[in-house]
């Protein structure tokens, strides 16, 4: 953004006491990001606004949405960002999506009809915004994998005090060498995910040109990781693991989609291959 976009939107974000969503998902544009729909027309000193959003994390509640729109031709040329304000006319949501997991977080649809909003609002030029978004998610992918990486670690805790003083067959879980075979392996994952990602955010930082790729490795493992290690948990757990008694189903279902957000981790596989191929 320019300055008078920084000084305008910027101090009531990073306070916190305002809060802002990413608007890229369509109902008809997931992976395939760059065929998006939502088209922004230049009336004047503003652009009119058409179409929806899904999965919108903060959709309805957010006081700013970072929309990218079609302002040109088809495919990522053609993208630009604006900044629509929560009070603008012709803005309006869906009902909540009722979700397997964070259920703390409110996600909705956004939809723009006949939305007026001021050229002053776009984000850099005409057609950069495909490269804002992919900028955005580099970042975002370090976010989901770490929290994977935490919801992995909560679970690991659980499972390793859990089978010190579970009993079964005379003897501590732990005893069983299977069990510790388990641990190591979960431990191991977390160990590996938290290096990944710490590498691929030092990349990111440096702006290596290689750190988008980076970016997409870490978030495929630790996601991954995370995952898994709530589910050895769980399994570690027994018929404990699955009552709401317990924390480690909150997890589980919590780190599951992560492995959906901010891009699937089949498109992570995409990004990487080409990477490698392109060298």
């Amino acid at each position: 953004g320019n300055e008078e976009q920084k000084s305008r939107l910027l101090p009531t974000l990073i306070s916190m006491n305002k809060f802002s969503s990413y608007c890229l998902t369509e109902p008809g544009s997931g992976s395939d990001a760059s065929s998006l729909k939502t088209r922004a027309v230049r009336d004047g000193d503003h652009y009119v606004l058409n179409g929806s959003k899904a999965f919108i994390s903060g959709g309805g509640r957010s006081d700013v949405y970072v929309v990218m729109v079609r302002t040109g031709e088809e495919g990522p040329r053609g993208i630009s960002c604006l900044a629509v304000e929560a009070d603008t006319l012709g803005l309006s949501f869906g009902a909540n999506e009722r979700k397997l997991g964070w259920n703390s977080q409110p996600t909705a649809a956004v939809m723009f009809e006949d939305c007026r909003v001021p050229i002053a609002n776009r984000i850099g030029d005409e057609g950069m915004g495909f490269k804002i978004a992919m900028q955005g998610l580099d970042g975002g992918r370090l976010s989901i994998g770490t929290c994977s990486i935490g919801a992995g670690k909560a679970c690991y805790d659980l499972a390793r005090e859990y089978v010190t003083v579970r009993e079964q067959f005379g003897a501590p879980l732990a005893n069983n060498q299977t069990i510790q075979f388990k641990l190591a392996d979960m431990a191991t994952k977390l160990h590996t995910a938290r290096l990944m990602v710490r590498q691929a955010a030092t990349m990111l930082d440096n702006k290596d040109p290689n750190a988008t790729a980076f970016c997409a490795m870490a978030k495929r493992v630790a996601t991954d990781a995370g995952f898994e290690v709530c589910n050895d948990a769980l399994q570690l757990h027994g018929g404990y693991g699955y009552l709401q008694d317990y924390p480690i189903e909150r997890y589980l279902r919590d780190a599951r989609v992560h492995q959906i957000l901010e891009g699937t981790n089949e498109i992570m596989r995409l990004i990487i291959g080409r990477s490698i191929l392109q060298k």
